[in-house]
């Protein structure tokens, strides 16, 4: 997907199991975010800076939807954790992840294996995405500075 695109319109069932449509936050800016799995350093900082900013971000007119190939169940322990106020989709089939452009080769310590890039999608109140975030222009602890700028 590219800036420009209409984002799909279901998106996923986050951690309780209910379906997550784009149509739901019309009228409103969305920050969808990609990471790669619960409870590693990058995305818990990652989604604490979305928490932590949380009220700043609704303010500004954004929801927040975190994606990731974990389970439900791995959510549910995740976002209690870390009392995370917005839903996270499992994507554990990677459809819209692979659908958004978010799933592809990687490379970790010389070896290549496919999996998911950190990426964020800013869509605007229309459903359009107006900006995106790829890889190290991520700064995991500072993301929701970077996305109120």
């Amino acid at each position: 997907m590219n800036i420009g695109d209409k984002a799909p319109e279901i998106l996923g069932k986050d951690e309780q199991g209910r379906e997550i449509r784009l149509s739901d936050y019309r009228g409103r800016k969305l920050v969808l975010y990609f990471y790669p799995k619960d409870n590693t350093s990058g995305c818990t900082a990652e989604a604490c800076s979305l928490r932590d900013n949380y009220e700043a971000l609704q303010t500004a007119g954004y929801e927040v939807v975190g994606v990731s190939k974990d389970s439900a169940a791995s959510h549910v322990k995740f976002k209690e954790k870390h009392e995370l106020p917005f839903p996270l989709i499992a994507d554990v089939n990677h459809e819209l992840l692979e659908t958004m452009g978010a799933w592809g080769e990687k490379s970790m310590y010389g070896k290549k294996t496919m999996g998911t890039i950190r990426t964020t999608f800013i869509i605007n109140e229309e459903g359009i995405i107006e900006q995106i975030f790829t890889g190290k222009q991520i700064k995991t602890k500072e993301h929701a500075t970077q996305i109120l700028k």
